[in-house]
């Protein structure tokens, strides 16, 4: 009788220390995250309009002819999130990575068009979203990386100026989807 009751003492207190522990502070930067996430998702729509004034060019249709120029344009992909698969360190960093590819992006788009009022905005929610993050890997005690990766657009006309801001927000958008599904699923872990 005394070993049961040692023994369900025992998984009583593994229980205890092995159950994570909730911290308010990163809870909410992380629902802060999400919901900045979500913000950016609304945006995207407005940007997309006052941006790409080309007929054909649609966030809903699918633009398959379009994706050889991704290469053709200079436009990287974003880092992979398959958050069920990554560690949280490893799904912070990507997404930080992947935040700051799209504003480079989007600033060097924005820096050749004329309407960029919607385009500026979109970035200060990249930028606030990418803060939100550093703050969230602080709190975890996860050291920050910045990225060194270099790229230029080749945007030669208006017509490329277009598609490469189509292509982006399009991008942009599936990241940011992901992203959103990794905080979720941090928000679920911690």
């Amino acid at each position: 009788m005394k070993f049961y009751l040692i023994l369900a003492v025992h998984c009583c207190l593994t229980l205890v220390y092995a159950a994570p522990l909730r911290d308010p502070k990163m809870t909410h930067a992380v629902e802060s995250a999400m919901s900045l996430a979500q913000k950016i998702l609304r945006d995207i729509p407005g940007a997309h309009e006052a941006c790409v004034t080309k007929t054909g060019l649609t966030l809903s249709g699918e633009a398959k002819d379009l994706e050889y120029l991704l290469s053709d344009i200079g436009i990287p992909a974003p880092p992979v999130l398959k958050s069920e698969e990554l560690t949280m360190e490893v799904s912070l960093s990507r997404i930080v990575e992947g935040l700051e590819l799209h504003h480079k992006l989007l600033q060097e788009i924005g820096a050749v068009l004329s309407s960029t009022e919607e385009l500026n905005l979109l970035l200060a929610d990249v930028t606030d979203l990418s803060t939100q993050l550093h703050e969230i890997q602080r709190l975890a005690q996860i050291p920050s990386t910045e990225s060194k990766k270099a790229f230029t657009l080749q945007l030669d006309g208006d017509y490329q100026v277009r598609v490469a801001a189509h292509l982006s927000l399009k991008q942009l958008r599936s990241f940011t989807q992901d992203v959103f599904r990794s905080l979720r699923h941090i928000a679920l872990s911690n």
